[in-house]
């Protein structure tokens, strides 16, 4: 062990030891401040802060998200409970009730994600406004962006099917999947996705589309398919096909939030909840136990627009950064 002279010399010369948090001390500074920013930009426009409990007796039904499973003990019998993938259920049960604009900044849990944008535990911003629409959401993300970077900025809005038209010459809603297969080949992709139409979707957007989004200046994708935004309403586009209504923000190539005209249509719900599990049994995942709680509350839910966004992946675009590492104090795998 290290006397505290030595401990000393090592922290003054800078030297890498174990137990170090892998971000530095000036960008900790820096994101407290950014965090307090976050804070005064709500505090300012009357949005409640509240908190939700991390560990709920619910998961997320998503075949693409894998929730972290925790052991407890419920008056002495044990049980499973799951770290939440996000606040959204529980923030929705509250804003049935108090029917008033909220937001959290909170720890969120997604198992098995670990990569340079990716880390099992990561900090999300999420809130909601009643009687918004996206159009007025996507407004008020710009100016939290204006107040985080202290300075005026514009975004791009720019239509998911008219990214594949310009970069792949494809229209995303009425391609076959024999064009989207070849289309992937000829980019030299050979994963398959047989006749999974989102799959190939997917597959191509995650490879050649969004890594290009946000360069020049940060991009809202807008009007996704329906397949991808199980908890958003549904519209027809201007050519004619059914959109989701959601954005996502990219910044640099990095998808930093996403947005939805929130469903509160709850047997639409538990039958997008069900088909999810159907879908995880095919794949021989673990169904999920489904949030009754919420879907009571959906029926009392104001109309409204919520939004979640990824803090540690701001921070990173924000400040330059290229690895989540150098973003938050530990990650996974040295929590």
């Amino acid at each position: 062990m290290n006397s505290p002279t030595q401990a000393n010399q090592i922290s003054a010369d800078h030297t890498p030891v174990d137990y170090a948090p892998s971000m530095s001390k000036e960008n900790a500074i820096k994101k407290a401040a950014m965090l307090a920013t976050v804070r005064a930009f709500f505090a300012k426009r009357n949005v409640l802060e509240i908190t939700t409990p991390i560990l709920s007796q619910h998961g997320n039904t998503d075949v693409f998200i894998e929730s972290v499973q925790a052991s407890v003990k419920r008056r002495g019998k044990p049980s499973v409970g799951f770290l939440h993938t996000s606040p959204e259920f529980a923030m929705k049960r509250v804003l049935a009730a108090y029917q008033l604009p909220i937001f959290q900044l909170c720890q969120v849990f997604r198992d098995n994600e670990i990569g340079h944008k990716h880390n099992v535990e990561f900090t999300m911003l999420e809130w909601y406004r009643p009687h918004f629409s996206l159009e007025m959401l996507a407004d008020e993300l710009l100016a939290l962006l204006e107040a985080v970077y202290d300075k005026p900025m514009r975004v791009r809005h720019y239509r998911y099917a008219q990214a594949f038209v310009d970069v792949l010459g494809l229209h995303p809603f009425s391609a076959s999947v024999d064009e989207l297969r070849a289309c992937a080949r000829q980019h030299g992709l050979t994963l398959e996705m047989g006749d999974d139409v989102q799959g190939w979707l997917d597959l191509l957007f995650s490879h050649l589309i969004e890594p290009d989004l946000g360069r020049d200046v940060p991009t809202l994708l807008t009007d996704y398919p329906p397949a991808t935004a199980a908890l958003a309403k549904i519209a027809t586009d201007q050519d004619g096909f059914e959109v989701a209504k959601r954005f996502e923000l990219y910044i640099d190539g990095v998808e930093i939030a996403n947005a939805y005209d929130e469903l509160a249509d709850s047997k639409a719900l538990r039958q997008r909840f069900c088909q999810d599990n159907a879908q995880r049994a095919a794949l021989g995942l673990p169904t999920m136990p489904i949030d009754e709680n919420l879907l009571r509350a959906c029926d009392d839910l104001p109309p409204c627009s919520g939004i979640a966004l990824g803090v540690d992946r701001l921070f990173m675009v924000k400040e330059g950064l290229t690895d989540i590492s150098q973003a938050v104090l530990f990650v996974s795998d040295k929590a």
